[in-house]
């Protein structure tokens, strides 16, 4: 028995710092997701109000004033702007899958939200974020989202919890597996293809080692206004934007639909076919 699904992949640059904005962003995303017919549309990391890309590179520019404005600008779980969210979900009969920056009195989390065609909310917090984000976030509680729905077991992932075997298996009986990407900004002389070769590379692994289809969402980082430079040589431009693209693949690794260029915002939109087992283990044993 298989079950069939239109999904929609996200591939776009968020609204820097800007709450509002961001809502509004993803509101209209919702509205195209229903408007092609899709059953889950799939957002990326980090997406309202934009991953801190500033972490990675000691940027001069974006320290404590910065995080106070990341404060300001993120979202909590149970304010307005997730419900407005919500009942665009409701409105648009479709499974949305949201990563964003959860605002929870002056702590900080990388979250990712789950909601059903029925506004139901439920939000997950990432347990244990890099050594750098730590800067930032707070150290979530909790496994991934895993979720019955009528299109399958979904799970959900941000980033490099990908490579980390423990979140991994927290999520071995999903059947479907969004991958919540924050994109990628690159050291200048790294070249897009190499970026998007290795990012695709861990989509389509993930797909073939769990049997699951993978709905793998991308954020667009051309860090148009705001250029970080070497905190060891400030007048040396250390990155580009671009790199990472959407994409959609079966449960054999392969894309369902081309992607779209890297750098380009849109909407990846493709049938998805789930089968009812999606433990290779079981799979294997049967026969």
């Amino acid at each position: 028995m298989t079950i069939q699904f239109r999904a929609a992949a996200v591939q776009a640059e968020p609204a820097w710092l800007d709450l509002a904005a961001g809502v509004a962003q993803t509101l209209s995303y919702i509205e195209d997701a229903a408007a092609v017919g899709a059953n889950l549309i799939a957002f990326p990391d980090a997406f309202v109000p934009g991953y801190p890309w500033w972490l990675w590179h000691s940027a001069v520019d974006w320290d404590g004033d910065f995080r106070a404005r990341y404060l300001a600008n993120a979202m909590s779980a149970d304010g307005p702007e997730l419900r407005a969210i919500a009942d665009a979900a409701r409105w648009a009969h479709t499974w949305v899958v949201l990563g964003f920056a959860e605002r929870a009195g002056q702590a900080l989390y990388l979250a990712h939200a789950v909601i059903s065609p029925a506004g139901i909310v439920r939000v997950s917090r990432k347990p244990s974020p890099t050594h750098l984000e730590r800067e930032v976030f707070d150290d979530g509680v909790g496994l991934p989202p895993v979720v019955d729905t009528e299109l399958g077991r979904i799970g959900v992932l941000g980033g490099a919890d990908h490579l980390c075997p423990d979140r991994r298996a927290d999520l071995w009986r999903e059947q479907v597996h969004v991958a919540a990407f924050s994109g990628f900004t690159e050291y200048h002389e790294v070249s897009d293809d190499i970026v998007v070769a290795v990012n695709a590379s861990v989509s389509a692994q993930y797909a073939r080692d769990a049997g699951v289809a993978v709905i793998a969402s991308a954020a667009v980082a051309p860090l148009g206004g705001w250029s970080v430079r070497d905190r060891r040589s400030p007048g040396f431009v250390r990155l580009r934007g671009g790199g990472d693209v959407a994409r959609i693949l079966s449960s054999e690794g392969n894309d369902l639909v081309p992607p779209l260029k890297s750098g380009e915002s849109g909407l990846l939109v493709a049938d998805v076919v789930v089968a009812e087992s999606a433990d290779p283990w079981m799979d294997w044993a049967a026969g």
